[in-house]
């Protein structure tokens, strides 16, 4: 199921568990937003607005506000000695999909009801991996030790 909606003057295709970063809202982080602007709302049937699908709302949980990379803004003229530099980091807000058609979300206990994947250690894990994972195990290893150390502790440990 899916859903397009409208924000910020721009549309999106969106599913629940989506992470969008959008136009900055004047919502804080941890807060709920409806999306009332749904353009299309795809599930069994498909149900295309005139431009709004009626009685449809998409309910997103904001994840964070920030500002995006720099984006330099250089202007010149040739041989005239004119040169304008400027910057400028527009502010977003990261919004995670919670739901489609403004329901209650998705039974969150079941999908946490269900057992992991047991992670396997590999060469190709980060340092704060390891250590994360050796403290999750209860392996006591020296955080300032190599890559390599820590991998052999975690090995020998699990053993």
């Amino acid at each position: 199921m899916y859903a397009i909606i409208e924000t910020g003057g721009k549309q999106y295709r969106v599913q629940e568990g989506d992470v969008l970063t959008i136009e900055k809202l004047g919502v804080e982080a941890g807060e709920t937003v409806e999306f009332d602007k749904v353009l299309v709302l795809a599930g069994e049937e498909l149900k295309v607005g005139a431009p709004y699908v009626e009685g449809a709302k998409v309910v997103g949980e904001v994840v964070e506000n920030g500002k995006a990379k720099k984006v330099i803004i250089f202007k010149y003229k040739a041989k005239k000695d004119y040169r304008k530099k400027q910057g400028h980091r527009q502010p977003y807000t990261m919004v995670k999909i919670v739901s489609l058609t403004g329901e209650a979300p998705a039974k969150k206990e079941e999908v946490k009801a269900a057992p992991k994947a047991e992670k396997k250690v590999s060469a190709s894990m980060k340092k704060d991996e390891l250590i994360a994972y050796a403290a999750e195990h209860g392996i006591e290893i020296d955080a300032k030790a190599t890559k390599a150390v820590i991998i052999e502790t975690i090995e020998a440990a699990s053993k």
